[in-house]
C-alpha cells in the first residue's frame, strides 16, 4: 500500500471521527504497547488500551461533523515508516454545543508497516 493510499484511508476515517465514530481511526492504529496519541481533549497517552479509550472519549465530543479538507505541509517517508504534517479543516458540533463550529487542527501522524 502506498503512503497516498494510507492517507486516503486515514482521511476517510477522520471524517467519520468528526461525526463521533472512532472505529475507523482505531482500525488504522497500531494495537501495540508503544502506540501513542496526543489530542486536544486530554493528556498524551501510550499503549493501546489508553489510546483506544482516548479515541473513544475524543470522538464522543464531536457530532454532525465533516472534515472539509487537508493541507499537507510535509511528508517524510522511509521503507517502513512515514510521518506527515497536515492542517485538517473541520466543521462540527463540539462538546455538546448546538452550533456548528469551524476550526483547524495541526496534526502530525506517523505510520509504520506492521506484521
Amino acid at each position: 500500500m502506498t503512503l497516498q493510499e494510507v492517507l486516503h484511508d486515514y482521511h476517510s476515517a477522520v471524517d467519520d471521527f468528526s461525526r463521533g465514530d472512532p472505529e475507523p481511526v482505531k482500525a488504522l492504529c497500531s494495537h501495540r504497547d508503544d502506540v501513542t496519541l496526543a489530542n486536544p481533549f486530554g493528556r498524551a497517552v501510550r499503549g493501546w488500551k489508553r489510546v483506544s479509550e482516548a479515541l473513544d472519549f475524543a470522538s464522543s465530543r464531536f457530532r454532525d461533523g465533516k472534515v472539509t479538507s487537508f493541507d499537507s505541509l510535509a511528508e517524510y517517508e522511509a521503507a517502513d515508516l512515514a510521518t506527515v504534517l497536515e492542517i485538517e479543516h473541520w466543521t462540527a458540533k463540539v462538546s455538546g454545543r448546538d452550533e456548528v463550529a469551524s476550526f483547524e487542527l495541526r496534526v502530525t501522524s506517523t505510520f509504520r508497516v506492521e506484521d
